[in-house]
């Protein structure tokens, strides 16, 4: 008996061990992919994953997924816009990477821009399998692999083979480059930023991974406190009626001038001032992320 005992424990401390090894991943298929709140299409958008990143499965509802993305965010997705990783697949794999730095880069399925439409258009920031790089007159393209194993093509001028963290100079004029584009709520990709969404890349691309929401990053103990009259540029900045409820934030460029995506007077990327109403009014805290 005492033998029967101990070899079921052992084989549910194998079943176990096993069980963590296989957390179910999987990988983005739609150029921008909504997660909602629940598993139906008329919830409301809580986040997004754009194009091939790699996503967590914790649940699976008839047609819908909950999923979970890098930065530890939760949401229901649907099931046929992902595509189930195997336990040591990677997408990318290893090898060379191509990321989008354009605001929206066209792939196609062969190296012309004139002999069909595009097979999807992904946002900044999408990582792409390089399988190859034609050379002479062809040069301006490269071929990809995409996460649902099709075989496409981008051009060179879209994208980089090496991406670098950037100084704050560079973030803003990286965010520069946004002004215009539409606000979004639950927005995460150049297709369309929410307020946070827009704040976290910036900070991505400064080499910070910063929390989703404006709410948890302006209590985020990795961030420091700064007063109004000590901010530089790349400071962060939260707006709302309180600390404790924080709705808005924006990036600091300096001259008393912030970047963010806002829904205030038109819905887009936006260059405002914070001694203008009502954000010198709803100014509840600024954070530096950066190292001193």
């Amino acid at each position: 008996m005492r033998l029967l005992l101990t070899a079921g424990i052992l084989l549910a401390a194998v079943a176990a061990v096993a069980a963590g090894r296989t957390t179910r991943r999987a990988v983005a298929l739609e150029p921008v992919l909504d997660m909602y709140s629940k598993p139906t299409r008329e919830a409301d958008v809580v986040s997004q994953a754009r194009y091939a990143q790699t996503v967590e499965v914790l649940e699976e509802q008839g047609e819908f997924w909950r999923v979970k993305t890098p930065d530890e965010y939760p949401g229901w997705v649907e099931a046929r816009c992902v595509r189930v990783l195997g336990e040591s697949e990677q997408y990318p794999s290893q090898g060379e990477v191509a990321t989008v730095e354009a605001l929206a880069a066209h792939i196609y399925r062969e190296n012309s821009v004139t002999r069909h439409r595009p097979l999807l258009t992904v946002p900044f920031e999408t990582r792409l399998e390089v399988v190859e790089q034609p050379v002479a007159e062809e040069s301006r393209w490269i071929a990809v692999r995409l996460p649902d194993d099709r075989k496409g093509w981008i051009q060179r001028g879209d994208v980089a083979l090496e991406t670098r963290v950037l100084a704050v100079h560079d973030l803003i004029e990286l965010a520069r480059r946004f002004v215009g584009r539409p606000y979004t709520w639950g927005g995460t990709t150049s297709f369309g930023y929410d307020c946070s969404g827009f704040t976290q890349m910036l900070c991505r691309r400064g080499g910070r991974d910063i929390p989703r929401d404006s709410s948890k990053q302006a209590v985020w103990e990795g961030m420091l406190e700064v007063r109004r009259e000590e901010l530089r540029a790349g400071d962060l900045l939260y707006f709302g009626p309180t600390l404790a409820r924080v709705n808005h934030t924006g990036f600091y460029i300096g001259n008393g001038e912030f970047i963010h995506s806002t829904t205030d007077s038109r819905p887009a990327v936006q260059v405002s001032r914070l001694d203008d109403e009502p954000w010198t009014r709803l100014l509840v805290a600024c954070r530096r992320w950066t190292k001193p």
